[in-house]
């Protein structure tokens, strides 16, 4: 029987020695000098033309919105993406081993319309890229794109109802509808370790991959340039677990700086096989398993298409909650039934560890005392079997963290490690205000977006915010707020802002906007729910705000009340009533 007061115990023991009062202040964003190290910059004129939808962003959520727009007939669409191709995070991870912890039959957008099999369950980096790439040419969304090109202002004209779009290529366009979708997986963020700067070695962020240093590819050739270096990894989240095997292949000696351990649950990659994908992918089939997977995430499915360590969480609750008496299905009963799951889960992947990892106390130093859902799952079956190399050894910190770095290495609890290089699987910036992150301000009919945001995100089902006509924003919070498979949020985003334009457009409507009282309606909705994801007992990470209190806009961070399956259920039948209740739509006289 598992003591549940003996382990919350460990649980608040283990976050409570990793609070800091820095909090999210404690990283910083880095800065190589090197903008793009994987395609160089051409020049090309500036822009001073004329588009019908300029997206900002060409990651998933830009390429998922502009082909659905481009299949509902309007052709004039423009993406802005301060990379050098589409892709988005998957553009700039290009880092050896890295994959979509997702499956790839839901994560990867496009699979039935561009007639694509993914080559097996978690696809890896270059597939996914890949498939950006084939969505773009699929579409025709290469012809008018701005690549390397970053958003420097974006101002809405009221006179003309047309936004204006400034770039830092010295472009200044209009185009009447625009939404953004910069996602928060594009500015790389390092921790603030003293003497960083002095580090007389190689490093870089994982992000910006060096394989002019390491030797190899993205495809996965060996990082042949390794054979006699001392490297270390700072970070354990989901990067480092999937980048340290092929590094500890690779290194003369590998080092791994941990501060908290990760929850590394089995994998279970395998090809794809074409007679079963054949089988399965008839008409509809990728919205189908899109829906079964949320609806196995929410508990309400008996059938399990995908059958991965995501869905496994929820069918231990769901079994856990269907066994409880009568008298028990509280809402007390079923969250104690549920955390029963988690415990039971999280003790087995503890368990995992020591029946992977050969040194006993390295073993105790991997294994992860929290709830399953505090910090990002990860998966593997290389991650763990690398610490039974000679050549890879944990440097636990305790929750502390690194001290310092010299010149020559880094210090931790009093050690000095010497290293030749650095690499940084610290993650990208993902509590910082959205305008701040993005790089730019959006200036609406009553002022600029960061003030309106200012005590907290506004919004109409997390697309559309009052003041700001024509504009669109594609990002999971005030929605279905999923937090496995995000790319079912932009899909679904990007079919409601289709529908919206295509109407508008059809109807010769020259503005659209919510009105106050229906922004004020949903977000008075929304603010009675709550989330257990990064919770304020949670060891300290991105999914809290590193433990620290965010004030009163944490509280605006929330989903629909009743569940991710019931908002696309609910968003669904709102779109194809074609009323658009909440909007007002404008023509110029």
């Amino acid at each position: 029987m598992t003591d549940k007061e003996a382990l919350k115990r460990r649980y608040a023991l283990e976050r409570d020695k990793r609070l800091r009062p820095d909090g999210p202040l404690q990283y910083r964003r880095w800065d190589d000098g090197r903008p793009d190290p994987f395609t160089p910059v051409t020049e090309r004129p500036a822009k001073h033309d004329h588009v019908t939808v300029a997206f900002i962003g060409g990651g998933f959520a830009g390429l998922t919105t502009c082909a659905q727009l481009k299949q509902a007939g309007v052709d004039s669409v423009r993406i802005v993406e301060k990379g050098g191709d589409f892709g988005g995070a998957w553009y700039w991870n290009r880092y050896p081993g890295v994959q979509c912890d997702t499956a790839s039959f839901v994560y990867m957008p496009l699979l039935e319309e561009t007639g694509h099999m993914p080559s097996e369950k978690y696809a890896h980096g270059p597939e996914i890229l890949e498939h950006c790439r084939r969505i773009g040419k699929h579409y025709d969304l290469y012809a008018d794109a701005l690549f390397h090109t970053q958003v420097t202002d974006l101002e809405w004209d009221g006179d003309r109802s047309r936004w204006i779009v400034r770039t830092d290529r010295g472009d200044e366009f209009t185009a009447q509808f625009v939404a953004l979708g910069t996602g928060p997986l594009h500015v790389p963020k390092i921790p603030r370790i003293p003497g960083l700067e002095t580090f007389a070695g190689h490093s870089f962020h994982t992000s910006r991959w060096d394989y002019e240093y390491t030797g190899g590819d993205p495809l996965g050739a060996p990082m042949d340039r390794l054979g006699g270096k001392r490297v270390a990894v700072i970070g354990t989240g989901a990067t480092a677990v999937q980048c340290v095997p092929p590094l500890s292949r690779a290194a003369a000696e590998l080092l791994v700086f941990q501060r908290t351990p990760s929850s590394v649950d089995v994998r279970g990659n395998q090809p794809t096989d074409p007679a079963w994908f054949a089988e399965i992918a008839t008409p509809g089939w990728q919205q189908r398993w899109l829906e079964n997977f949320t609806a196995n995430q929410t508990g309400s499915a008996r059938e399990d298409l995908v059958q991965d360590a995501w869905t496994d969480l929820a069918r231990r609750a769901r079994d856990r909650i269907r066994k409880l008496p009568r008298t028990q299905l509280t809402r007390d009963g079923i969250n104690a039934a549920y955390e029963d799951a988690d415990f039971e889960k999280m003790a087995e992947i503890r368990d995992r560890v020591d029946e992977i990892v050969q040194d006993q106390a390295t073993a105790q130093r991997l294994k992860a005392w929290y709830r399953q859902l505090c910090k990002r799952p990860c998966f593997s079956d290389e991650y763990l079997q690398s610490f039974n190399n000679p050549n890879t050894h944990l440097v636990d910190t305790d929750g502390r963290g690194v001290e310092r770095i010299t010149a020559t290495g880094i210090v931790a609890g009093g050690v000095e490690h010497p290293v030749d290089c650095i690499v940084y699987a610290t993650g990208f910036e993902v509590s910082t205000p959205f305008t701040e992150r993005g790089g730019f301000d959006v200036t609406g009919r009553y002022g600029r977006l960061s003030d309106h945001w200012g005590e907290g995100m506004r919004t109409l089902h997390g697309i559309h915010v009052h003041g700001f006509p024509n504009a669109f924003f594609v990002q999971p919070s005030h929605g279905a707020r999923l937090i496995a498979n995000i790319p079912h949020n932009l899909t679904e985003s990007g079919t409601t802002i289709t529908g919206i334009v295509r109407h508008a457009i059809a109807h010769g409507h020259d503005e659209v906007e919510v009105t106050r009282e229906a922004e004020d309606a949903w977000m008075e909705l929304l603010l009675g729910s709550t989330s257990n994801v990064g919770a304020a007992d949670c060891t300290p990470g991105s999914y809290n705000n590193e433990g620290q209190d965010s004030g009163p806009r944490r509280a605006f961070f929330v989903g629909y009340p009743q569940g991710a399956q019931a908002f696309f259920r609910f968003i669904k039948q709102w779109r194809t009533a074609e009323t658009f209740d909440g909007l007002e739509f404008r023509t110029r006289g």
